[in-house]
């Protein structure tokens, strides 16, 4: 895998390019990714995080974690969401990579435990994570897949 993984946080002149490059793919308001980005930055709190995937400088994959993913359940927080990787860049690894990344820093934050809504099935599975269930997104008719990752040192407790 020919690609740099990156901490937003650590990159604040990102912070324009990954929003709006998220946006792109997800359509979310463009305001929306930056107050978010912007929050991470200031970094007064362990959400909100985003992470990067960079090949040649270039944005081929990110995610982030968030406190909630546009549905009603409040209680399955913290949310990793925005997961994606350019159709080109697919099948290296990237996403589970940038997964890891996002998973080992919550735990190291003190966050043991993420939820995420897709639509995929098995891919997510490959990484650790669990299927808990179905939820309705905000202004959705259909059901999304909801899953759960819980690190290690918190089955252990």
């Amino acid at each position: 895998m020919n690609v740099k993984l990156i901490y937003l946080r650590d990159h604040p002149e990102m912070k324009e390019t990954a929003a709006r490059w998220f946006h792109a793919k997800w359509q979310v308001p463009l305001a929306a990714y930056r107050q978010s980005m912007e929050d991470c930055l200031i970094g007064q709190t362990p959400i909100p995080q985003w992470y990067l995937a960079l090949k040649n400088g270039h944005i081929v994959g990110g995610l982030g974690v968030i406190e909630n993913d546009f549905h009603e359940r409040k209680d399955l927080t913290p949310n990793v969401c925005a997961v994606y990787t350019e159709p080109e860049e697919r099948g290296q690894g990237i996403a589970g990579a940038l997964l890891k990344m996002a998973c080992q820093d919550m735990c190291a934050k003190g966050i043991h435990t993420l939820y995420l809504l897709t639509d995929h099935t098995s891919f997510y599975e490959r990484y650790g994570w669990t299927f808990v269930g179905l939820i309705q997104q905000a202004g959705e008719k259909r059901l999304s897949r909801v899953y759960r990752y819980q690190s290690e040192e918190d089955e252990e407790a």
